[in-house]
């Protein structure tokens, strides 16, 4: 069974940063392509950003494109969101998602494209 296991969430300003982590158990890392969804209180779930199995190929949605950043350190079995410029609008649960038996250079977008999700961790912006 894999599990994904987030930590970092937490409180901050607007306009501050934090930087969300996931670990992933299952084996190998590089066998799945990695990605961020969040969740806000009433809404829909939404996707962030995902990374590739390499991560050299990523996407971001446009809320937060030019703000959060996407990595992964797969010698580490990590995957990282560095979240910067954070607005009120930001506050949700963000999830940690993983596909494997995916070709190497793809991305996926969609939470129905994505099989193991995390429990969550809250991240709260405050104005």
């Amino acid at each position: 069974q894999v599990q994904l296991i987030e930590s970092g969430g937490g409180l901050a300003q607007a306009g501050g940063s934090l930087r969300l982590s996931c670990s992933n158990s299952g084996r190998p890392f590089s066998s799945y392509a990695m990605g961020w969804f969040r969740q806000a209180p009433g809404k829909e779930r939404e996707f962030v950003a995902a990374v590739n199995r390499g991560g050299g190929r990523t996407v971001y949605s446009d809320s937060v494109k030019d703000r959060f950043i996407i990595s992964r350190d797969n010698a580490k079995n990590l995957v990282f969101l560095q979240m910067n410029s954070l607005k009120p609008e930001d506050t949700a649960v963000y999830y940690c998602t993983a596909k494997n038996l995916v070709p190497w250079d793809r991305v996926y977008d969609a939470p129905k494209d994505y099989v193991y999700w995390g429990q969550g961790t809250q991240v709260t912006v405050s104005s």
